[in-house]
């Protein structure tokens, strides 16, 4: 084969990669920029863009889904030209799907409608104190431990993880760290056989406790049965559910979504501000009052996209501002908005500057790019500080989202959430 021969082919092959890296790469891009789910109001009719680079056919087998530009037009099949607004109009609530096409002819991506009534919520803003109990006892690693002998053991290597949650010894649940050791001491160095949930999976393993040179039996594993912190509210509805933090919470040492048994709420005092700087997040320090006449709430969920529970009357009468209507991903456009904070010891509005709409995230609490361009937020915090986490986002005369992150390089930016994704849960 001649030189000239390899290098048409060498071309040839090249042309072919790059073809297939293109549809890939642009399959993929139309798959992340179409969302998977809508929600829309009843008998209100919804327009928004796709902002595709192709022209799309969409259809509904549906008559309870009207699509075009005027809500009387039959249920059927609409043509979107590049650019071109999408009209959709919900006749009756339920669950709907959309078939859409590229060019009109390739099956590309089914659509989910839920048609739902109108939802209202109060947008809080406020720092509340968070409590949660873990589901079982949380082992956060293992180590080495003295024996009766002073030779150093490490008896939970290779059986217990660091995640791994104990929820029983030898058939008796445990409720707390404290019931774990009390076991341990009763059962002495015969075998103990534990209860253990893995990545939400339950097994069974044997092993001996070892007797330390106090006298006490160990595992060999940290463990931790409790998590705190500060956080803010980011709503609470009309039949007293709440949403907060717009983010899971993690244990410090494990990384992962601490699963919880219970939780609860208290009252908190921010007793300062430390701004944040590149490259170090900053931070709102202050003091959680727990007691019974301090608690607001309860916790029954801790998931990847905040905590949700419901209020008490103490927490409902404390409730400033008006209910606002629920606002869905559609709603959401670049441009000017504000975030509600408690940050400054009362309540305000923050204007803030919508920069990026990801209507099909990968990560649902890092829909929204933001920016805070508030002068008297900026002179304050510095911009977004931990304990902001939850502080709900309003455009429009709508509750459509809630900060979730900060920028660790620029504290003036950060993500933010889908009201409509926490309220799923």
């Amino acid at each position: 084969m001649t030189k000239r021969q390899q290098f048409r082919r060498y071309l040839i092959w090249t042309f072919w990669l790059g073809l297939l890296f293109t549809i890939g790469f642009t399959w993929y891009y139309l798959e992340r920029r179409i969302p998977d789910r809508l929600s829309i109001v009843a008998r209100e009719q919804e327009e928004f863009h796709l902002e595709l680079p192709f022209e799309v056919s969409l259809s509904s087998e549906s008559e309870e889904v009207v699509l075009g530009n005027e809500s009387n037009i039959p249920a059927g099949e609409v043509r979107l030209k590049i650019d071109e607004p999408l009209s959709l109009y919900g006749k009756n609530q339920g669950s709907y799907q959309l078939d859409l096409k590229l060019f009109g002819k390739i099956p590309f991506k089914d659509i989910e409608v839920d048609v739902v009534d109108t939802r209202y919520a109060v947008p809080c803003g406020m720092p509340v104190g968070i409590y949660l109990k873990s589901k079982g006892v949380m082992v956060i690693g293992t180590g080495q431990v003295m024996n009766s002998q002073g030779q150093e053991v490490e008896p939970a290597y290779g059986i217990l993880q660091s995640g791994d949650y104990i929820e029983a010894i030898n058939g008796q649940p445990l409720k707390d760290k404290e019931a774990l050791i009390s076991q341990l001491n009763c059962i002495g160095e015969s075998e103990a056989l534990l209860r253990v949930r893995r990545e939400g999976e339950a097994l069974d393993v044997r092993m001996n406790p070892v007797k330390c040179q106090d006298g006490s039996y160990k595992l060999g594993a940290w463990v931790r049965d409790d998590t705190q912190g500060i956080g803010t509210m980011t709503y609470v509805d009309e039949a007293g559910n709440f949403g907060a933090l717009g983010h899971g919470i993690s244990d410090s040492d494990t990384g992962e979504v601490v699963e919880i048994g219970e939780g609860e709420l208290y009252e908190t005092e921010i007793l300062g501000i430390e701004k944040g700087t590149v490259g170090t997040p900053g931070v709102m320090a202050g003091v959680i009052y727990y007691g019974p006449g301090s608690k607001l709430g309860t916790i029954t969920a801790n998931t990847e996209t905040g905590i949700y529970g419901t209020v008490n009357e103490k927490m409902e009468k404390s409730l400033l501002g008006e209910s606002l209507p629920i606002g869905y991903r559609q709603d959401v456009k670049k441009g000017r908005a504000w975030i509600r904070s408690n940050v400054s010891g009362q309540l305000q509005d923050y204007e803030i500057e919508i920069q990026k709409v990801d209507l099909n995230p990968v990560q649902e609490n890092k829909s929204i790019v933001l920016k805070v361009v508030d002068p008297e937020l900026l002179k304050l915090t510095g911009g977004i500080v931990q304990g902001m986490s939850g502080s709900p986002i309003i455009q429009d005369g709508k509750l459509v989202g809630a900060v979730t992150h900060v920028f660790v390089q620029d504290s003036t930016r950060g993500y933010g959430i889908f009201v409509e994704d926490m309220m799923k849960h």
